[in-house]
Order: C-alpha cells, then sequence, then structure tokens
C-alpha cells in the first residue's frame, strides 16, 4: 500500500513539461476532424435558412417578405453577444501584466472550438428531430452556442494564467458537455424561465471554474507572484472588455427571449441595473481605501455584477426601481467579495481564484436565481394578466396548470442544479487534469506568456539611438550620453 501511495505521489509530483508542440496540434486537430464528421452526419439547415424550406415555409404561412425571417430579428442581438464572447470576455482577461496574449489568445481558442461543440450538444438535447435523426440550426442556435461558450469562459477566468491551452479544450470539452445537461434539466424538465442564464450560465460557470481551481490548487504559487499582477495598460486593456460587455449585455439578457413585451422589458431591466451596479461599486470602491481612491480591478468586475444578476429576473416584471436594487446591492456585494471573500477564500479554503469569478459571476448568478425565483413566486395577474402570465411563464402544455408560487419553487430549485452541477462536474474535471500530462507550468512560471507563446522583445529592453529632449533625462539615467543627444537650452 506504501509503494502504491509512493507512486501515486511520483506520478502526479514529477516536474512539469510545458512542451505542447504534439499534444496541442494533437488535440485541434483531431477534435476538429471529429467536428466536420458530426456536422456531416447531424447538422442542417433549418427552414429559415434552407434555399427550399424557407420558401415552403413563407407558402404554408403566407408570408410575403423575406424580411420576416427570423435572421433579422435575432441577428442584432448575435452581434451584440458574439462581441461579448470574443471582445468583452478576452479583453477582461488582458489585467495581468504578462498574460495578455494567453487572455485574449485561449478565449479565441477556447470559444471557437466551443460554439462547434455547443451546437451539437444542444442540438442533441434540444432541437433532434426524431424522425430525420438531424439537428436544425439557424440564428437563434447560434445565440445559445454563443451562450454555452461563456460558461466555459467564465471558468477560465478562474485558472487564468495556471493552465495549459491543452487543458483548456479538455475544460471546454466538458464544460460544453455539463451546460447542456443542466441546462435541459432547468430550462426543459423543470420548466425555468433564465433568458439572460444567471441560473445555467453565471452560477454554473463560476462554480465549475472555482471547482477545477480548488482540486488544481498550488501551495507554492506565491513563487509567481511577481507576475500576478497589473501595471498601468494592461488595466486599460481590461477596461476596454468591461466596457464592451456592460454597453452589450441587454442583448445578452434579451437576446433569446419572446418577441414583444418581454425582450424591450429585459433590455430595460438589464441597462437599469448595470447602471446602479456602477455607483454602488465606486462608492465602496473609495471607501475601502483611506484616501478614497479607486481600485481598477472593482471597476472592471463589480459594475457588471447588475447585469449577471439580471439575467433571470430580466423579462418578469420586477419593475424599473426593482432592477435598480438588483444593481445596487450587486455592486456593493460584488466589490465587497474582492475586498474580503477572495483573500478568505485563498487562505482558509486554498481555493486561487486569478479573475475573481466568484465575485462577478458565481455569487451573483446564484443570487440572480434566487431574486427571479421571489419575482415569479409574487407574480399576480393583476400585474401580468392572465394572457400575460402564459407568455412570461410558458404555462402551456403539461405546464398550463403550473401556479406562480409553484413556478417560484422550481426556479430555486434550477439555480442549486446549476450550482451543484458546477461543482461536482468542476471536481470531477480538475482531478482529470491533474494528471501530469497537459503540459501545464510550473508554479514559478505561471501568468507568463512565454511559456506557450513566441513573445516580442519589449521596447523598453531596446536602447534608444537618440535622447532627444529632457522628458527622456529622467527615465534613461543608466544609458551613457549618446555623441547625437540634443544639447538642453
Amino acid at each position: 500500500m506504501g509503494s502504491c501511495c509512493e507512486c501515486m505521489k511520483n506520478f502526479f509530483g514529477r516536474q512539469k513539461n510545458t512542451n505542447v508542440r504534439v499534444s496541442l496540434p494533437a488535440v485541434c486537430f483531431v477534435w476538429q476532424i471529429a467536428m466536420i464528421i458530426l456536422f456531416g452526419v447531424f447538422i442542417r439547415y433549418d427552414e429559415e435558412s434552407d434555399a427550399r424550406k424557407w420558401i415552403e415555409h413563407k407558402r404554408d404561412h403566407n408570408i410575403t417578405s423575406d424580411i420576416e425571417n427570423d435572421f433579422y430579428f435575432r441577428y442584432p442581438s448575435f452581434q451584440d453577444v458574439h462581441v461579448m464572447i470574443f471582445v468583452g470576455f478576452g479583453y477582461l482577461m488582458t489585467f495581468l501584466k504578462r498574460y495578455s496574449f494567453g487572455g485574449v489568445g485561449f478565449n479565441f481558442l477556447i470559444a471557437s472550438f466551443g460554439l462547434q461543440w455547443a451546437l451539437l450538444m444542444q442540438g442533441w438535447f434540444h432541437s433532434l428531430d426524431p424522425n430525420t435523426g438531424k439537428i436544425y440550426i439557424g440564428v437563434e442556435s447560434l445565440i445559445n452556442a454563443d451562450f454555452c461558450c461563456a460558461g466555459s469562459l467564465i471558468a477560465y477566468g478562474a485558472l487564468l494564467g495556471k493552465v495549459s491551452p491543452v487543458q483548456l479544450l479538455v475544460v471546454t470539452l466538458f464544460g460544453i458537455t455539463l451546460f447542456a445537461v443542466e441546462e435541459f434539466i432547468i430550462l426543459d424538465l423543470l420548466h425555468c424561465r433564465d433568458a439572460g442564464g444567471s441560473m445555467v450560465i453565471h452560477a454554473f460557470g463560476g462554480y465549475y471554474g472555482l471547482a477545477i481551481s480548488w482540486v488544481l490548487y498550488r501551495p507554492n504559487l506565491h513563487q509567481s507572484k511577481r507576475l500576478d499582477g497589473s501595471v498601468y495598460h494592461s488595466d486599460l486593456f481590461a477596461m476596454i472588455g468591461t466596457l464592451f460587455l456592460w454597453m452589450f449585455w441587454p442583448s445578452f439578457n434579451s437576446a433569446i427571449t419572446d418577441h414583444g413585451d418581454g425582450q424591450h422589458r429585459a433590455a430595460i431591466n438589464t441597462y437599469i441595473a448595470l447602471a446602479s451596479s456602477v455607483l454602488t461599486t465606486v462608492a465602496i470602491s473609495s471607501m475601502s481605501q483611506k484616501r478614497g481612491k479607486l481600485d481598477m480591478v472593482h471597476i472592471q468586475n463589480a459594475t457588471l455584477a447588475g447585469g449577471v444578476a439580471m439575467g433571470t429576473a430580466a423579462e418578469f416584471m420586477i419593475t424599473p426601481y426593482g432592477s435598480l436594487i438588483v444593481g445596487f446591492c450587486c455592486g456593493i456585494i460584488s466589490t465587497f467579495g474582492y475586498l474580503f471573500v477572495s483573500p478568505f477564500l485563498e487562505k482558509y479554503l486554498k481555493l486561487q481564484d486569478t479573475c475573481g469569478v466568484h465575485n462577478l459571476h458565481a455569487l451573483p448568478g446564484m443570487l440572480g436565481g434566487f431574486v427571479g425565483a421571489i419575482v415569479a413566486a409574487a407574480a399576480t395577474e393583476s400585474v401580468y394578466s392572465a394572457q400575460g402570465l402564459i407568455n412570461t411563464f410558458d404555462f402551456e402544455g403539461e405546464f398550463a396548470n403550473r401556479s406562480v408560487g409553484t413556478q417560484g419553487g422550481f426556479q430555486a430549485a434550477g439555480t442549486c442544479v446549476a450550482i451543484a452541477f458546477g461543482l461536482v462536474g468542476g471536481a470531477i474535471v480538475g482531478f482529470i487534469l491533474r494528471f501530469p500530462i497537459w503540459g501545464d507550468p510550473a508554479d514559478d512560471n505561471c501568468f507568463d506568456d512565454e511559456v506557450y507563446w513566441e513573445v516580442p522583445e519589449d521596447e523598453e529592453t531596446i536602447p534608444p539611438v537618440l535622447e532627444y529632449n529632457n522628458h527622456m533625462i529622467h527615465k534613461h539615467q543608466d544609458i551613457s550620453e549618446s555623441n547625437f543627444s540634443v544639447e538642453q537650452s
């Protein structure tokens, strides 16, 4: 028994090898070829994107204009969500001083693979035609695939700088799969409403990443502490990601809601909640410093918490002032999370959360799920009207007799399902990633682009030929004066 334990210790504790020249191309080629085969077998255009079926659809539904194709209604929202996934999430992760290539580049990799796998996984669970065995995709499928990718990108935030690109592809493969299953349980079996994904995207993705990070705990991560931080320009780039996310979040929460008042209301509620969270974030950030200075970490992240928490209740009649209250509270809670909760989790629970996804996604997502449950349970016919309740909560078919109180209970249960899938699934994936075959960096080599990227030489390391004016004098005291220097007057 002792020799077996010793072998396991030697296996898991052997020296890291970050050479991914074989493993990364192999995974990319094999998985992409698999996608081609699976798409060839299963994926087809739906009736609104197929040349022959669209003509038949127009004739059968007495449609006279191509402008009534769902593409023209959904595509603007798809564009916004797509920008959030690739630009917003990507640039939000560029705050580390030497990991901007990894933040944007690996975000690009995760989303590009994830959206393909998501079209298949969500298709098998939601839109597989039992007669033909085919999955029919349209513009709404693309939006849902981006949503599916968001869960894995959130998880990446907790692992930023500590894992290899091969590990990230594994995280995405399992993350998309788990997402499709929990989404099916929550939205189809429990019949929950979660248009903006507080439960199925943020709570799941946040706790999925946190569980993986907990299992992959690095006791000597302090050896990379010199790189675990930001510089002036890296925080500025990250703020670009924040602004893209903040501006397009109303589209994210309203993209797949019902035509008409539901989508309109979701955009309004999200817009208001986001604005409210900015002010409370600034207030708490300023209060936390002796001289009232602001911390850019708080502004980059906690200002988005209102949009996360409004995901579930966005299409409900929460009222505009209710949206303000949600944003107000979440700005405070998220900022306090960065000030106190993250240090506590790392010190006592051994949970190293690089981007603080617990404070931006996991906790606000959980709160958003429970806010949605409360608002659903409090819905009345006098506020919504009888038909309004049916439209908002889809009380049709086998759910036609469900009461709003029951709906509220199922909404709360859906939040718990999302958290459970994230924690249990993340722990299992974390143990898989502990095998020393994935090319992850050593403890003293984390948060550094040079491990996996060809990094150009910094301009600062190249001695200037000319020293032009007096603004250079104090910056280059160590450089001997050039014969070509301009004399100061």
